[in-house]
């Protein structure tokens, strides 16, 4: 990256540091910075924010008003999307590049201007344009109104732990080489805690995060999956974890010594430090119950009592623990199930009970011809949505929506697949997908049910999928294909959890509410930063209401030109 820089200004009003009291407009800067960094014993020079692999803590309280002032000096394109934030009417500052926003070019600057509502737990920053997000990504922690209190007993103090991935080699080199060529990428050579890989075998350099507590305390840990590729198993040797909140929404609490935690998604969980003395393992280990054959390291760390009777060394001993194997889908699915919104009189589940819209959508790979690439056989392989491989634009879809420039979409994005077949079958032949540039269009305020169905092209897979400006109810999820006479009856349209992220099962299918009350354009697509690439992706678009409180606001002035 030649020594170059982005400088990151981040402006943000009424951003509250758990220690400050008074509510009041406070500046931050932020820099985007390249930085020689070491990992498994080998340097290179990474895009980080402040000169940190993850980037800071943005912290707020719901209500506060948020300004974000990013300033483009590297030569890459530059875009930030505030993932889970809802962006009620301002997508213009949600950031997926050609989406809601053209990517701020080098030299250039642009101000994300938002306000929290009616939100409140942990969420995550990250970039989105290309695979930048690999080491441009950090946590959003967003603190209840003063005087508000946790539904859970209040901690004695919190903790951020950002799951992420580590490449030797630079992660835009990795995707265009296999764009290139047709196949999929390379995946990452380790996984991190907190930017650390922990301990590595052949390396003389160690790089371990410590997580220090105190014996008889109560912590709430934030655990973000900022990761590109891989869905994650989290397990502390020695200690249980209460989940209490997932994508910044209350659960009811349940006790686990495993979470499984996606790309994307964030999940609080309440430890209690029953321990007197000692260093215990942590493990972020990957979950991949597809046919596929993933060779990367476990992230570990150290959970590290301080101010016992005993005196701790570097060499004192390590209580450890037994990572899940790959393929554990039963301790996945137990963690998934349990998963209950909280559905109190303060905090109830909205869930949609008549539908406008029912969709299904099918998730998956496909191949289409590219006579350029060597490696695919003449082949390259694709995503799809409905079939549809999602093209990107060259002119943002909300801008060209917003001033109504023709040619740059269409909304005639598929409601159901265009052949009806056995989804999960493992299927070779007339596999080639249909490229275009397609949204879903409702009107205002319209309920919308989507059933995503994973397909066994080529291979089933995993997906997790993230719905930009909405959060929805998982009303429901189930192994094969989906039944629609028989499957709806076993539908939780009581306490169904809400998120912004859902995994869609290897070989299975996943059911969801959301009422479409957030005029503009947005992005629905697979996590998996590889999927995305090759076109595991689609928007809706949302018409505006009536009057001004439901339609979207005017754009910025500097709003960025493609």
């Amino acid at each position: 990256m030649n020594n170059s820089v982005v400088a990151l200004l981040l402006l943000l009003s009424c951003i509250i540091l758990p220690a400050v009291v008074d509510c009041r407009v406070r500046n931050y800067k932020f820099h985007v910075v390249s930085k020689n960094v070491t990992r498994l014993c080998s340097s290179k020079p990474i895009v980080t924010v402040n000169g940190k692999f993850p980037g800071p803590t943005l912290y707020a309280r719901e209500g506060d008003h948020v300004l974000v002032k990013v300033v483009n000096l590297v030569n890459y394109n530059v875009s930030i999307h505030w993932h889970g934030v809802r962006q009620l009417r301002t997508g213009w500052a949600d950031g997926p590049a050609y989406i809601t926003q053209c990517p701020i070019l080098p030299g250039q600057s642009y101000v994300y201007n938002f306000t929290i509502i009616g939100q409140r737990g942990t969420l995550l920053w990250h970039g989105h344009i290309n695979w930048l997000r690999a080491t441009v990504h950090g946590a959003i922690v967003i603190l209840p109104k003063r005087g508000v209190p946790y539904p859970f007993p209040k901690p004695d103090d919190e903790k951020v732990l950002v799951l992420g991935e580590w490449w030797k080699s630079d992660t835009e080199a990795v995707i265009n080489e296999a764009m290139k060529s047709g196949v999929a990428p390379n995946v990452s050579d380790a996984h991190t805690i907190n930017g650390l890989p922990g301990t590595v075998a052949n390396c003389s350099t160690q790089e371990v995060f410590n997580l220090g507590v105190e014996s008889g305390k109560t912590y709430l840990l934030r655990i973000i999956n900022a990761a590109l590729n891989e869905e994650l198993f989290f397990k502390i040797a020695g200690h249980n974890v209460t989940v209490v909140e997932v994508d910044a929404t209350y659960v009811k609490p349940f006790t686990t010594d495993t979470i499984i935690i996606a790309p994307g998604q964030t999940t609080n969980v309440l430890l209690n430090t029953h321990q007197k003395s000692g260093k215990y393992l942590i493990a972020a280990s990957t979950f991949m119950d597809a046919p596929v054959t993933i060779d990367n390291q476990t992230a570990t760390a150290t959970l590290h009592y301080t101010g016992g009777t005993t005196t701790l060394s570097d060499d004192s001993p390590m209580v450890l623990t037994t990572t899940p194997p790959k393929n554990a889908t039963q301790i996945a699915d137990q963690f998934i199930n349990s998963l209950k919104s909280l559905n109190s009189p303060k905090y109830p589940a909205k869930v949609p009970l008549e539908i406008d819209h029912s969709l299904f959508f099918t998730v998956g790979l496909g191949v289409n011809p590219c006579p350029t690439c060597k490696a695919g056989n003449g082949s390259r392989v694709v995503a799809a949505v409905n079939n549809v491989t999602f093209v990107m634009p060259n002119t943002a879809l909300l801008q060209a929506h917003y001033y109504n420039i023709k040619g740059v979409f269409t909304t005639d994005f598929p409601a159901n697949p265009p052949h009806v077949y056995n989804y999960t079958a493992n299927i070779t032949k007339n596999i080639q997908t249909q490229n275009g540039t397609k949204l879903y269009r409702v009107p205002y305020n319209s309920t919308i049910q989507v059933v995503l169905q994973d397909t066994g092209v080529i291979a089933p897979e995993s997906h997790p999928i993230h719905l930009h400006g909405f959060n929805f109810f998982v009303v429901g999820r189930g192994v094969g294909n989906y039944d629609p006479k028989e499957d709806p009856k076993k539908f939780n349209l009581e306490d169904p959890v809400e998120r912004n992220t859902i995994g869609v099962p290897t070989g299975g299918w996943t059911a969801l509410r959301f009422t479409a009350d957030n005029p503009g354009v947005w992005f629905l697509h697979c996590h998996f930063e590889a999927h995305t690439t090759w076109g595991l992706k689609m928007a809706f678009l949302v018409d505006n209401g009536k009057g001004p409180k439901q339609s979207l606001v005017p754009p910025p002035k500097d709003l960025p030109k493609c």
